[in-house]
């Protein structure tokens, strides 16, 4: 049990470290296998190693805490490495392609609700506070007809980078 044990402190460790230095990592791991190519990338990067190695570590010494046998435990912690490897890879590849925090566009703000903050007037702007991604966001806005501060409108259309198209919202009637 001490060796199982041994080994997923290990890959907790190495997981520790590919938080903090995971490119550099992940650059030596592609160095070495460079000749195959095909185990180079995210199935042998620092965090998918990581996690197969403590998962295979922790998983055998379950087992054999619970009295099993040696080949079971050995099974079991392929089993849960494989598992956490490919959990380890899957959100690796996920956090890469993911979006990045861009600023919030009047684009992204089309189709949603929005509160007049000043006065819009006939022939004029005026400023509506909209939520987009979560941060409050306000833009110049023009609607059709004049709408007083604290009406709820919903914004209809891009004009600039700054400025929106707005309607009322209909009420429903009782």
């Amino acid at each position: 049990m001490t060796a199982f044990l041994v080994i997923g402190v290990i890959g907790l460790a190495l997981l520790l470290v590919s938080l903090v230095v995971g490119d550099l990592l992940d650059g030596v791991v592609d160095g070495l296998f460079h000749s195959l190519e095909w185990l180079t990338g995210d199935w042998f990067s620092s965090a998918a190693i990581g996690g197969f190695v403590s998962a295979f570590g922790f998983g055998g010494a379950i087992v054999e805490g619970a009295a099993g046998p040696r080949p079971l435990a050995v099974g079991v912690g392929l089993v849960a490495g494989l598992a956490f490897g490919w959990f380890a890879m899957w959100l690796t590849r996920l956090l890469r392609t993911g979006r990045s925090d861009e600023a919030p566009s009047p684009r992204d703000a089309v189709g949603l609700d929005a509160t007049v903050v000043t006065a819009i007037p006939a022939e004029g702007f005026g400023i509506v506070r909209v939520v987009l991604g979560g941060h409050t966001t306000q833009y110049n806005a023009r609607a059709e007809q004049p709408v007083e501060p604290g009406t709820p409108v919903h914004v209809t259309g891009v004009l600039s980078p700054t400025a929106v198209t707005v309607a009322p919202v209909w009420r429903e009637l009782p």
